[in-house]
């Protein structure tokens, strides 16, 4: 190291006197700076910095120290200090490349250039076998705008690599850009000449001598390129933008069509042409006759991925086309992609939507095979299963999906599924299951309100943990107050608590808000007349609801002895 170099020149000059002096100093520094280096490691970074302000003290050429002494700058956003400091350590060892690519980045990181310009060629000086140093000079020029030196640094960059397009196609770029038009066509003739039998090196000068003002002759180029090779996507795309560019409408549909049906044309290319068709016939008033037919001619061809299909069926629901025709489509995209969640996803919407049952169940079954992950397929599948009363298919269903929930689940959705199984576990006399169903539920989503009102009631009706009840059921009646079924529910806790005249003012509200006269209802607000010594109003409320429901043995048994019987 440098610092011993120091010590070797002292001992000479001043003898073993000075030498144990500075070797004292020396061991001192490196026991500090080995210590500064834990409490960094430990994230002590206070001590830490301390520790490398008196390294600095103890020797004043240490580099490292300075080194990061300059990170703490800048996280103390010191840049000034910190680049100082960068500076001196890159002083002190010179041939340091770390030293020297920070110092580098700090000049850029404040945009100043030309400095940072110096220290890079130093560094590829030092080290020829970094390219990348040049890309970044490369980089640095053009920031400042050095055009004949971006130029330089690139032949050496070609130099080093070798000719190849990218570096060609950049500095007939730059030759372009300071009218140079004879250097930029030059560039990439010699590519040409390099590689006689490459057409796209052939396609890239037409490109060139097109940007050039040199129609005729890259018009030229481009028709040598296609009678030799008619499907070259590139010479295709270029004449479409040039006649484009020419507002030769003709041209321009038909070298479209071309690119669209060319065997070579990758997808990428076709979804964004197909997309510019788009916007092009919306701008021109939105006729979706010729995007359609031009869609069905690209299908009419082997597809290797669902995207134009997808793209069709995407057009066709923004066109508001008939479902039926969407829905056509999009069993054309999974025909292609049988493990497209969001077309199948979107296909049983249509079948929900047209209560289509059992097409919800099959595509869902489908689903499972090819989309295992996918939760809302078992929500639909257990959904269908439970509106058609399939209730063990249905608790399958859900039970299957729970096992797929993770982090990045849908709260809402993951709710419902705990929610619904738990009606269905205690449809089957699965208390204690259902309960811990409902619990799950209201850990996702603690205000569902329809597993509040279930959860409540449910309780109510054990005559168990009736505080927990009524605080959930005051929740739904606070977020739905018109809510009959809601009502009916609190009205039956407060009951069931013995607040005989509470109960009576939320009963009463359930029956003004119960358009369709549950029977249930219309019992329990006898129940709670009974209760509250209104026993006219009580047995005229009980024989509403025994003409509702002959077969409720309990009701009768209830209005012939006149009075409130529990069970």
């Amino acid at each position: 190291m440098n610092i011993r170099v120091l010590l070797l020149g002292l001992f000479l000059m001043t003898g073993a006197a000075a030498s144990a002096q500075l070797d004292s100093a020396l061991i001192s520094y490196d026991y500090f700076f080995l210590e500064a280096m834990v409490q960094r490691q430990k994230g002590n970074n206070d001590a830490a910095f301390d520790l490398l302000q008196h390294c600095i003290k103890l020797n004043p050429r240490g580099a490292e120290a300075y080194y990061y002494m300059a990170q703490y700058y800048q996280m103390l956003k010191k840049d000034s200090l910190a680049q100082q400091c960068f500076l001196k350590a890159a002083e002190l060892e010179p041939d340091n490349d770390t030293f020297l690519e920070t110092v580098a980045q700090s000049y850029i990181s404040q945009q100043d250039y030309e400095k940072a310009i110096v220290v890079v060629d130093r560094l590829y000086n030092q080290n020829k076998d970094r390219e990348e140093l040049l890309e970044m000079l490369f980089e640095l020029y053009q920031q400042t705008g050095n055009n004949e030196k971006a130029i330089e640094t690139l032949n050496r960059l070609e130099n080093a690599e070798g000719k190849s397009e990218r570096l060609s196609y950049t500095k007939s770029e730059i030759f372009t850009k300071m009218g140079n038009k004879q250097a930029a066509i030059s560039e990439i003739e010699s590519l040409v000449r390099q590689y006689p039998n490459d057409l796209n090196y052939k396609g890239l000068l037409a490109d060139v001598l097109l940007r050039n003002d040199e129609e005729q002759q890259a018009l030229k180029l481009y028709e040598e390129i296609l009678a030799e090779e008619p499907d070259n996507t590139r010479a295709q795309v270029s004449l479409r933008g040039y006649y484009r560019v020419q507002g030769e409408t003709e041209k321009v549909d038909s070298m479209t069509e071309r690119i669209l049906l060319n065997k070579n044309t990758s997808t990428e290319q076709r979804i964004y042409l197909i997309r510019q068709i788009v916007a092009d016939s919306e701008r021109s008033g939105g006729d979706s006759t010729q995007v359609l037919a031009m869609f069905h001619k690209m299908l009419a061809q082997p597809q290797q991925t669902d995207d134009i299909a997808s793209l069709c069926a995407a057009y066709m629901d923004l066109k508001k086309m008939p479902r039926d025709s969407v829905r056509q489509m999009l069993q054309t995209v999974l025909r292609i992609a049988p493990d497209n969640a969001a077309a199948r996803l979107q296909l049983v919407g249509f079948a929900w939507d047209r209560k289509d049952l059992d097409e919800v169940i099959g595509l869902c079954q489908e689903a499972r095979q090819y989309n295992p992950e996918e939760m809302a397929f078992y929500y639909y599948q257990g959904m269908a299963y439970y509106q058609q009363e399939r209730q063990d298919n249905a608790l399958e269903a859900f039970q299957n999906g729970i096992g797929v929930i993770n982090e990045n689940s849908n709260v809402a959705i993951v709710s419902d599924f705990y929610a619904i199984m738990g009606d269905l576990l205690h449809q089957k006399g699965l208390e204690k299951e259902a309960f811990e169903a409902y619990d799950s539920c209201l850990q996702w989503k603690s205000d569902n309100i329809m597993c509040l009102n279930n959860y409540a009631y449910f309780l109510s009706v054990k005559g168990e943990q009736l505080d927990k009840a009524e605080q959930m059921s005051y929740k739904t009646i606070k977020a739905e107050p018109t809510n009959a079924t809601y009502l009916d529910t609190y009205a039956w806790i407060l009951f069931m608590q013995q607040r005989y005249a509470e109960a009576k003012i939320y009963i009463e509200q359930a029956l003004q808000n119960d358009s369709t006269d549950q029977a249930v209802i219309i019992e329990h607000a006898g129940d709670i007349c009974m209760l509250c010594n209104e026993p006219e109003r009580a047995l005229q409320l009980w024989n509403e609801a025994l003409a509702k429901a002959p077969d409720n043995k309990l009701l009768s048994r209830k209005i012939k002895r006149k009075k409130y019987i529990k069970k």
